[in-house]
């Protein structure tokens, strides 16, 4: 399953500002879901499979799953930890926590606990030891909350802004830069670094050759990280996409889904550069709406099949930056004939109007920088004949 093996020795010396935490990314392949492996407890060690999401503001886990449970403790209702978790409640003196369930109208409800939380340190790029968050806040939810989950997930891991996730806890405990980066993968096993100083992604080496990148600003809120796209291009050719539109990051929905007059805008453009390529469109293929003859696809290149680029005019320093997407995160294959369009219509009146989802995340570098609220993305790393996957071993 493509885990993370963690090295046994701690070294203080690391618990520095360079200092930086890797942790694995597996892509469960029939949800479209990315997990990390993150060991709960203190004394006994239990690996749990987490699903990893940008919106989630206090990581929640079944606790059943725990294999000890003695180091486990409640935290009480009137407690400092209690109080900094915006929306707690109480029941007698124990601290509860509600947050929404990812890609559910559900709630998830849990009595909120602490344990200590292990996992890995690199420096330069070389993995160093295992570090333990001696103290890390969580809630306990119930079996019938994993329901919609990947199979060997146990919880979801929160990578929110909130005072209370994952990688605030870690920021704030060793002092080192607030900020995480994933490198989402489309097989094998990705990166998800937290105060990520080195990304050495061969050819990449992060000193001589540093994976470029490109930055916007970011824009942070209750349910997450929002971007803004100012316009959309496809092969060059602009398209109106009703002005500035605020745009939520995910790592739980799997294609990017635009508001119904913006996917219009898009697979219409899509459509009629695709013909003029020569490829031909064909009966829609369910969830997607706009499909293509896959034998039309005059080859693959290294980014995927040879169709029209899409994209994403952005905000950046001097102007606009564009964020260029390939025909690997454009399209998917869903049969040896079809490939489609690989985004959703969100309807007329969504709560977001884009939120760009894993399929068009795989393969690039992403940095959320809480320190600068910049959000800094690499170009595809298949331009650079690399990705973000490994084989497991």
């Amino acid at each position: 399953m493509g885990t993370l093996c963690f090295l046994s020795i701690f070294t203080a010396m690391i618990l520095t500002s360079q200092a930086q935490y890797l942790l694995p990314i597996t892509k469960d392949e029939p949800t479209k879901q990315f997990y990390t492996t993150l060991e709960i407890g203190n004394y006994v060690k239990s690996p749990l499979y987490l699903l990893l999401d940008l919106g989630t503001n206090l990581t929640w886990l079944s606790c059943h799953k725990l294999q000890y449970l003695e180091s486990l403790h409640t935290v009480a209702c009137d407690s400092v930890s209690c109080e900094a978790i915006p929306g707690n409640g109480c029941n007698k003196n124990s601290c509860l926590y509600q947050q929404p369930k990812p890609l559910s109208s559900q709630n998830v409800t849990g009595r909120v606990v602490q344990d200590g939380a292990s996992f890995s340190t690199t420096e330069g790029g070389n993995f160093l030891s295992q570090a333990t968050l001696r103290i890390f806040t969580f809630s306990c939810a119930g079996d019938n909350d994993l329901q919609g989950l990947a199979p060997p997930v146990a919880g979801v891991l929160s990578l929110s802004p909130g005072s209370s996730s994952f990688t605030k806890q870690v920021t704030s405990e060793f002092d080192v830069i607030p900020k995480l980066a994933l490198c989402l993968p489309s097989y094998g096993t990705g990166r998800f670094y937290v105060a990520g100083v080195y990304y050495i992604i061969p050819p990449f080496d992060n000193s001589t050759n540093p994976i470029p990148k490109t930055s916007t600003p970011m824009v942070i809120d209750s349910r997450g990280y929002q971007i803004i796209v100012m316009s959309m291009y496809v092969d060059g050719t602009p398209l109106t996409i009703l002005g500035q539109v605020a745009t939520r990051l995910s790592t739980v929905v799997p294609y990017t889904v635009l508001q119904t007059d913006i996917y219009n805008a898009l697979a219409q453009s899509f459509t009629l550069k695709a013909e003029e390529m020569g490829i031909s469109k064909v009966t829609s293929f369910a969830p997607f709406k706009d499909c293509f003859d896959a034998r039309n696809v005059a080859g693959k290149n290294m980014t995927g099949p040879n169709v029209p680029e899409i994209e994403f005019g952005l905000p950046g320093n001097t102007g606009e930056v564009k964020w260029g997407f390939y025909g690997a995160n454009t399209v998917v294959k869903v049969s040896e004939m079809v490939m489609c369009l690989a985004f959703y219509d969100g309807g007329q009146n969504p709560e977001d109007w884009i939120v760009i989802g894993t399929h068009q995340l795989q393969d690039y570098l992403l940095e959320f920088d809480f320190s600068t609220s910049t959000f800094s993305f690499s170009d595809s790393l298949l331009l650079h004949d690399t990705t973000c996957s490994t084989r497991p071993s």
